[in-house]
């Protein structure tokens, strides 16, 4: 189907839906929970994807300093940090994937 095809079909069901001829779709989604990462955990992904914490951390965004404390378990990540770490977790390859570093 071409996009005007696809604008045309979204419209006619808008105006039908308006009009009490139609059904709206209902989609349910669910967020996966923050995990929570234990400081050997944190370091297993880093040793895993073959990264020194400076570039570990570049890669996560936080500073050298950070990973050393999440990784000595002083401190923990959060939010995004703690999603980040759950899909390298996941997918240790998702760093050169989306070519989060490269090589000079």
């Amino acid at each position: 189907m071409n996009i005007y095809n696809s604008i045309m079909t979204g419209l006619t069901k808008a105006v039908a839906y308006e009009q009490g001829k139609g059904k709206a779709k209902h989609a349910s989604l669910t967020v996966e929970p923050l995990p929570d990462f234990q400081a050997s955990e944190i370091r297993e992904i880093r040793v895993r994807t073959g990264f020194t914490q400076a570039i570990f951390a570049a890669i996560l965004g936080v500073s050298p300093k950070t990973v050393e404390a999440w990784e000595a378990g002083t401190n923990r990540p959060s939010g995004s940090a703690k999603r980040m770490l759950s899909l390298i977790r996941s997918d240790p390859e998702l760093i050169e994937k989306y070519h989060l570093v490269t090589e000079n």
